[in-house]
């Protein structure tokens, strides 16, 4: 039997639960707490602050890690989820001081579940080895046994395994989460793709069956009609009726070849509204709204090719940078025979527009038939842009 599928990200959260869960399982006795604080001579009100300190420490434990994986924050609440980072590391110090045990080190290891979706690598590796040894200090005012600064070191240094051990495996969690959103937009992509190529496909298909039809079945039927025509003129009597006849069959032929013809030419269009549809299914974290005109079809490949890379790009930036949590794309067909798409996204917003190499080739796309891209953004106020291509012309 297989096993089922689990959300990495809540059963690391609810890991991370558990353990402190185990952490306050001396309370259950708590009478013996209390007693024990007082053989070692410590003040009554230690044990209260443990306790106060054990719950603060569930508290923003909890609301730290209820959006955990979330790339879309702001400057605010990143310093907020920094402070928060900071009370938990101060609680967790706090409950080995008051409660004169290691069991600081455990509450560590839960924030250090916490330290790879908050802070890049870097800094993150940093904060975990300081706050390791931020119980060094813990160790030291243990009363009994007694600790000398260099037992507290190697103490905090035999603790170091788990932390370590719990900020991989949360590393690794979150390196899994990223890679599957990753293929889930590749996907997207890929269908997309597909759908396009089938289009191509069918377009080029029909374009190969009407001109054999025009080239060859056509040809050939005008050259009949114009051998019966003058065969008309040769012959006397009844066969000069049967070869009219055959000469009103062979024109009704051709005229029926031509319409043939005119029909495939007039579905000569590449329909996008199923590539688009496959390329926004799907997107992790983010909600399209997407509106298109009621048959969204374009009679250039090539064309049509720029307009789903133009929308492709729009989701990956949403994606990877706006940190937004709806993107609204419009297509709509103008009355001088341009189409037009208008994005917008209820992100962050940049002071400063950095233009990369994913705008920076929509740029050229469209600048190649004649089209342009206008971008207004600012701190705070989301991420709008309009793109204009002609869907006439040369290229």
């Amino acid at each position: 039997m297989s096993w089922p599928q689990f959300n990495h990200i809540q059963l690391l959260r609810y890991a991370g639960l558990f353990q402190y869960a185990s952490v306050g399982t001396p309370f259950l006795r708590y009478q013996t707490v209390v007693e024990d604080l007082a053989q070692k001579q410590l003040p009554g009100s230690y044990v209260h602050l443990w306790l106060a300190c054990y719950i603060v420490f569930g508290v923003v434990y909890w609301y730290l890690t209820h959006d955990l994986g979330d790339r879309r924050r702001t400057p605010l609440r990143r310093a907020l989820q920094i402070g928060l980072l900071v009370v938990l590391n101060g609680m967790a110090v706090a409950i080995g001081w008051f409660s004169q045990s290691g069991i600081s080190a455990l509450l560590l290891a839960v924030v250090a579940v916490v330290l790879p979706w908050l802070l890049p690598l870097r800094i993150g590796i940093a904060w975990m080895v300081l706050q390791n040894f931020s119980l060094v200090p813990v160790f030291a005012s243990i009363r009994e046994p007694a600790f000398s600064l260099s037992d507290a070191f190697l103490q905090s240094s035999l603790y170091s395994g788990f932390i370590v051990l719990a900020f991989v495996t949360a590393l690794v969690t979150k390196q899994q989460v990223e890679a599957r959103e990753e293929q889930r937009r590749l996907n997207s992509e890929l269908r997309a793709t597909r759908t396009l190529l089938a289009e191509s496909s069918r377009l080029a298909e029909r374009m190969r069956i009407s001109r054999e039809l025009h080239d060859l079945v056509g040809h050939h039927l005008t050259a009949l009609s114009l051998n019966l025509e003058v065969a008309s003129h040769l012959v006397q009597g009844q066969a000069q009726e049967h070869v009219r006849q055959a000469q009103s069959v062979a024109r009704l032929l051709l005229s029926d070849v031509r319409e043939v013809v005119s029909q495939l030419r007039e579905g000569d269009s590449i329909d996008l509204t199923q590539a688009l549809r496959n390329l926004t299914e799907g997107v992790p974290g983010l909600a399209i709204h997407l509106e298109l005109p009621p048959r969204f079809s374009v009679d250039d490949p090539k064309r049509a090719q720029v307009l789903l890379r133009c929308a492709q790009e729009i989701i990956t930036n949403t994606v990877r940078h706006a940190g937004a949590r709806n993107l609204w794309l419009t297509f709509e067909r103008s009355a001088d025979r341009q189409m037009a798409i208008h994005a917008r996204d209820d992100g962050q917003g940049a002071s400063e527009l950095r233009q990369g190499n994913g705008l920076t080739g929509m740029r050229e796309r469209l600048a190649q038939f004649g089209g342009r891209v206008d971008i207004v953004t600012g701190k705070g106020r989301g991420f709008a842009l309009d793109a204009l291509l002609p869907l006439e012309g040369t290229s």
